[in-house]
């Protein structure tokens, strides 16, 4: 009952601790916890350093549209297969050199291999599938098999 009339201190709340703990204190927490996310060199860890382009799957009524993200990337580094009845999608992205004479202080742009396995149905058109890339964007068009598109039933009385 008394305890809304206790003076207002410099405290906070940190997640998991179950305890009020002074502001000094939650800052070095915060502080140990960005050191873990970088290493010693400022560098981000491995684990964060992977590229995954995002990739977008629309479907139309004749056909499948698959859209990866992979600003720069060239045409003839990435491989377009289909294969046990999946879309495979993979390449690798290279690291680009630090130019001497600059100074970074923050690099964020991800390099390494990807692959990105998509599964479609069995009602689809292997021999039609088209792969572009432009503009940094690989389109893929993968049509659908004539008798998996939508048919039209009259209805009658």
């Amino acid at each position: 009952m008394f305890g809304s009339l206790a003076p207002w201190r410099k405290h906070s709340l940190v997640p998991g601790a179950g305890r009020l703990l002074p502001m000094e204190r939650f800052s070095d927490d915060m502080e140990a916890l960005w050191d873990r996310f970088l290493n010693h060199d400022g560098e981000r860890f491995e684990a964060f350093s992977n590229f995954v382009p995002t990739t977008d799957v629309a479907e139309t009524e004749s056909c499948f549209e698959v859209t990866v993200d992979l600003p720069g990337l060239k045409p003839e580094e990435v491989d377009v297969e289909m294969k046990d009845g999946a879309l495979w999608i993979s390449g690798r992205r290279e690291e680009e050199k630090e130019e001497t004479g600059k100074t970074y202080h923050c690099v964020e742009r991800r390099h390494g291999e990807f692959r990105r396995v998509l599964p479609l149905p069995s009602t689809i058109d292997e021999s039609k599938i088209e792969a572009k890339v432009e503009n940094g964007v690989l389109k893929v068009s993968i049509p659908k098999s004539e008798e998996a598109k939508a048919k039209h039933i009259e209805v009658k009385c």
